[in-house]
């Protein structure tokens, strides 16, 4: 539910900060008002598109805020977004949109930084508006099926979801069929390169462990010359290195009893005499195992040899070659999946029954839902000044499956008793097309309400002058359907007409005033005399008479009479002429 909407420096609002009830309330106001500014400034707070012309003249930006109690089908979103708030009532939802003179947008969900996009993600939860050309939207196939669906509990994406998968199999085993030739030309070529490296078949980190290798036999007449070299010097040679130190430590412990200063040079000449001593028994066993492998090293030089050619004949790095062969496996699997045309035709068909399956259960539910919908439509148009007219929902089937379905969905209507039903936009005129907007309106609604407890339809339903081309008895009607219906919803109605403002619980007027060189526009909740005089006018009484002023109190009176105890003379009334 809406319980608040701010407002700063919108379009002629300088300041506006309104509180929402629960219930059925109505904003009027005189022609030009801006009583529609409101529903504007809403639809901005939930992501509709804005630009420069929502800033008042002269401020540096327009800023909306609307908050909402959170519905629980937006939780698991608002937490997954990180828009999920601590310390903060859990129900609540606050909204917030910044646009500057330059047209530059910000947008904000409690309190965090959000986009415009995401703005919209939530709107559909919180607020369903009907506008006064939302008769438009029932002359449109896409929207008429989507308002058959969301009443017969359809989830049209997942339907979607199963069509592609259909098509994506159905291109896949197109494409196979028409690249066959240029698939098996790829496919000799991949398999010679397979062939030619598995008859070397080298190993992930081969051409290294080779290259070790062969740089050690390479050189081994060097390092066997080298090593001996060194060991001559450490211990076999007169004096050696062994020697040397042993001598040196032995002049010394002879005095380091006299200058403790000496202790720590023994000990390092200790230390080196036993490292002198460890590096000559590693020479010796490195001598004694080491020795020149003149057929290891050609059998090297084949290997290597062997792996620089197809290196070069592929024009890559040897060590690459491990990695390439396993790329061109991989590429060869992947063609022979592609011409299995046997494999390709049943995942098509399979594709397929999951998507008929699946569309025939949408089907059957569309045809559940689409006789009590109309029906529904129907018994609200003999209310709304249409007597012996009828609503009908034709599904008509599809030649080719589309991603919405097997049918399309259009509605038929007859203007009078007698009338065969035809498609809407050729037989209803705007009088009938904005009744028959609303009807469908009520009836979506009346719907909603009767649905399960997770249904996540909107609390808030926005009439924008909805009522358009209607009055008299049929104005009453929709001013008791509006208030009906905030016994279950929260409704918000932007109307002329003083019978369904009557109807209303709460009751805003919308007034424009002059301050100095420019006008500005105020929201005025209305009680009482005030209220009074308001319906007064807008029933044609400016300013109001005392007929006009008896007139609009019967009408009040009437309106919040218990069901079944209003009258009917009220409603039929003339306005009270000035």
């Amino acid at each position: 539910m809406l319980r608040r909407l701010v407002l700063r420096d919108f379009v002629i609002v300088d300041a506006l900060d309104i509180e929402f009830a629960p219930g059925f309330s109505v904003l009027t106001g005189e022609t030009g008002a801006g009583k529609s500014i409101l529903i504007d400034a809403l639809q901005l707070a939930l992501g509709s598109r804005g630009d420069a012309t929502a800033v008042r003249e002269g401020a540096s930006r327009a800023d909306i805020s609307a908050e909402f109690d959170a519905p629980e089908s937006l939780a698991a979103w608002l937490l997954e977004a990180g828009f999920a708030t601590e310390g903060e009532p859990e129900s609540r939802l606050l909204l917030r949109r910044v646009i500057d003179a330059q047209g530059r947008s910000r947008a904000w969900v409690n309190g965090s930084v959000a986009t415009v996009q995401q703005l919209r993600d939530i709107a559909s939860a919180l607020v369903e508006i009907h506008g006064q050309h939302a008769w438009q939207s029932l002359t449109r196939a896409a929207a008429v099926r989507d308002w058959l669906d969301s009443q017969a509990g359809v989830a049209p994406h997942a339907l979607a979801a199963t069509w592609t998968h259909w098509r994506a199999a159905q291109k896949a085993l197109e494409d196979a069929t028409a690249g066959q030739a240029a698939r098996a030309q790829e496919r000799d070529r991949l398999a010679w390169q397979i062939a030619e490296l598995d008859r070397l078949a080298p190993q992930p980190g081969e051409w290294d462990e080779l290259d070790t290798e062969h740089r050690k036999l390479a050189h081994a007449q060097a390092l066997v010359e080298a090593s001996q070299t060194a060991l001559q010097a450490l211990s076999d040679a007169e004096p050696s290195a062994e020697t040397l130190v042993s001598q040196a430590l032995s002049a010394l412990d002879a005095v380091a009893e006299f200058d403790a200063r000496l202790g720590p040079v023994c000990d390092s000449l200790r230390a080196a005499q036993a490292q002198l001593q460890d590096a000559s028994h590693s020479l010796s066993a490195y001598l004694g195992h080491t020795e020149p492998e003149p057929e290891r090293l050609r059998q090297l030089d084949e290997r290597m040899s062997a792996w620089m050619g197809l290196a070069r004949r592929f024009r890559i790095p040897p060590s690459e070659l491990p990695a390439r062969l396993m790329q061109w496996r991989a590429e060869l699997d992947q063609l022979d999946a592609a011409s299995d045309l046997a494999a390709l035709q049943q995942a098509v068909a399979l594709a397929k029954k999951e998507y008929l399956v699946q569309a025939q259960a949408v089907s059957a539910q569309r045809k559940r839902a689409a006789p009590i919908l109309a029906n529904a439509v129907t018994e609200l148009l003999q209310r709304l000044g249409m007597a012996g007219g009828r609503f009908d929902i034709l599904l008509e089937p599809l030649d080719d499956p589309q991603a919405y379905g097997l049918e399309n969905v259009e509605f038929l209507v007859a203007g009078h008793a007698g009338s065969t039903p035809r498609p809407l936009a050729k037989v209803a005129s705007g009088g009938e097309l904005s009744r028959i907007a609303l009807a469908v309106a009520v009836s979506s609604a009346a719907a909603s309400s009767k649905a399960t407890p997770t249904n996540s339809a909107p609390d808030t339903l926005i009439f924008d002058e909805i009522d358009t081309g209607v009055g008299g008895a049929v104005a009453t009607t929709v001013g008791a359907l509006m208030r009906q219906l905030g016994q279950r919803y929260q409704v918000l109605a932007v109307t002329h007409l003083p019978q369904v403002a009557a109807c209303g619980q709460g009751h805003w007027v919308v007034s424009k005033q002059a301050l100095g060189d420019r006008t500005a526009s105020r929201v005025t909740g209305v009680q009482g005399q005030a209220r009074v005089v308001e319906i007064a006018r807008m029933l044609g009484g400016d300013p109001p008479t005392p007929a006009s002023l008896t007139h609009a109190r019967e009408m009040l009176d009437d309106a919040s009479a218990p069901a079944g105890k209003q009258t009917s003379k009220h409603a039929a009334k003339p306005a009270a002429k000035g």
